[in-house]
């Protein structure tokens, strides 16, 4: 079996298709009702029995929030397919005085290595919070990121704004990579998909997109197919799936894709679509 391809972020070499968490542990960006079927559906057999596919194709990466589910998940597959994850925390903490002990950034970023992450990337919630338009600067980053590096982490950051990854690049922030929000329709995106897609390509840094499906208003073939002929070969795909055979169809839509080939996937068959024939 051919191994997926990979890239290198921060001299660690990862898949470049990357195991999403919002379809394991019910963030479905659709509706409460969706959310709910979520974690009604998924415990950590049913989590590891989609990493399994993964992981049985050499895609490795998975990406989500320090979680006990989606740990347990992640040590199943890899007790089934005798391959070691690698795990992308990430975690949300206190930016401002007085808030709960346990989520002082210190304890977080502990807890991130303890339970086995090799990149921690503050999530949105606190990236975002962060951005200071004013002075085109992310505050207070330099003091975040070196305490992943002292935890022997690699630091990078989540963001939904597209003026993160130029701001970083610019004040020399040290990360080595970039989660962000790239899909065909704009889903959640602050500023046209083209604008995006420029930032995508002058960025200093290997760039995780996510969310390419558009949490479900884009077909497969449609989201995977823009995605992938618009990165450039050191950027990763990040992408949910709640069943082993999404995560099989996923897998081969995406090599076709990366081997500038039509699929040949299955396709749905319904009534109405019964006098196109085979």
């Amino acid at each position: 079996m051919n191994e997926f391809p990979r890239t290198t972020v921060g001299g660690v070499s990862v898949s470049r298709l990357i195991i999403g968490s919002n379809w394991f542990l019910g963030w479905s960006h659709t509706s409460a009702a969706k959310d709910q079927f979520i974690k009604s559906y998924h415990d950590r057999k049913s989590i590891a029995a989609v990493m399994e596919v993964f992981f049985k194709h050499g895609i490795d990466t998975v990406m989500g929030p320090l979680h006990p589910l989606l740990r347990e998940g992640m040590v199943e597959a890899e007790q089934r397919t005798g391959r070691k994850g690698i795990l992308i925390t990430t975690p949300h903490f206190n930016i401002l005085p007085d808030g709960p002990a346990d989520m002082e950034p210190e304890r977080v970023f502990d807890a991130c290595k303890a339970g086995g992450a090799t990149f921690c990337m503050p999530h949105q919630c606190i990236t975002d919070a962060l951005m200071d338009k004013m002075f085109q600067k992310i505050r207070d980053i330099e003091r975040y990121t070196a305490m992943i590096r002292e935890r022997d982490m690699i630091p990078g950051l989540s963001t939904h704004m597209p003026e993160t990854v130029p701001y970083a690049d610019k004040t020399g922030a040290d990360v080595e990579t970039y989660i962000q929000i790239y899909n065909a329709v704009g889903f959640m995106m602050q500023v046209e998909v083209d604008w995006v897609m420029r930032i995508i390509k002058k960025a200093q840094k290997p760039v995780m997109t996510i969310k390419p499906l558009a949490a479900g208003q884009l077909l497969p073939p449609v989201g995977l197919a823009f995605v992938w002929n618009t990165i450039r070969d050191q950027d990763m795909v990040t992408i949910g799936t709640t069943t082993p055979d999404e995560a099989r169809e996923v897998i081969e839509l995406s090599l076709d894709f990366l081997g500038r080939r039509l699929p040949e996937n299955q396709l749905q068959r319904t009534r109405s679509k019964s006098s196109l024939g085979n």
